[in-house]
């Protein structure tokens, strides 16, 4: 459950395990969650899977699984609003407790936000702060770090900038291209994103300002 104490978000005990996954491309970080699931390191089910593309491969991914899918595009609706309502509407449907983006190429509004406070994880190929956005692996390479990796984080109306539940370093190496860093990122993220989902889903943590902070319960 969740309260409220001195202004901060304490979940104490674990959530409601239902994810929905929100794709927008092949879904391979949807099968790494997947694939946790199966072998036991984590706990969760996954209620549905919604894509706002109705040609991504990540859809017949999901339904190979047995996994019940949606497609809600985003070009049927006037207003980013709209859409956002529609895929709240649907999430509610199946009574989803997280929702999990994984490579889903869309702003997430206030509709969806206000829906599930603290409860929308994204994953991004970077250390944010550094390099948000679209491009992630290409900005650390022009800007010649030694160091990227992997960020899991909470998504809050600004990009990218949420309390970060989980990062992993990756090494930039002097010969690497996009193509090699993705790949050794993405490698990462199989590992960082199915942790990430059952830190969150345990609960015993709370955020306070822009920290994700795990406590140990009394």
């Amino acid at each position: 459950r969740r309260r409220r104490n001195a202004g901060r978000d304490l979940h104490e005990t674990a959530v409601n395990r239902r994810l929905g996954i929100l794709i927008s491309g092949g879904g391979r970080n949807l099968q790494a969650i997947i694939d946790a699931i199966q072998d036991g390191r984590l706990d969760a089910s996954i209620a549905v899977v919604i894509s706002n593309r109705t040609d991504a491969p990540g859809l017949e991914r999901a339904r190979d699984c047995g996994l019940d899918t949606r497609c809600i595009d985003h070009r049927d609706f006037a207003t980013r609003e709209r859409f956002d309502r529609a895929v709240v509407a649907e999430l509610q449907a199946h009574d989803v407790g997280l929702v999990c983006l994984a490579g889903f190429m869309r702003l997430v509004g206030p509709p969806m936000i206000e829906a599930f406070p603290n409860a929308i994880l994204n994953i991004h190929p970077s250390l944010l702060p550094a390099f948000p956005g679209v491009g992630a692996q290409r900005q650390a390479l022009d800007h010649g770090v030694k160091i990227s990796g992997v960020t899991v984080h909470l998504v809050t109306p600004e990009l990218d900038a949420g309390p970060i539940v989980l990062q992993s370093a990756v090494p930039v190496r002097d010969d690497d291209t996009v193509d090699t860093l993705s790949a050794r990122i993405l490698v990462e993220e199989h590992l960082a994103y199915p942790a990430a989902i059952k830190s969150v889903l345990d609960g015993h943590w709370r955020v306070e300002g822009r920290r994700f902070v795990v406590f140990r319960p009394n």
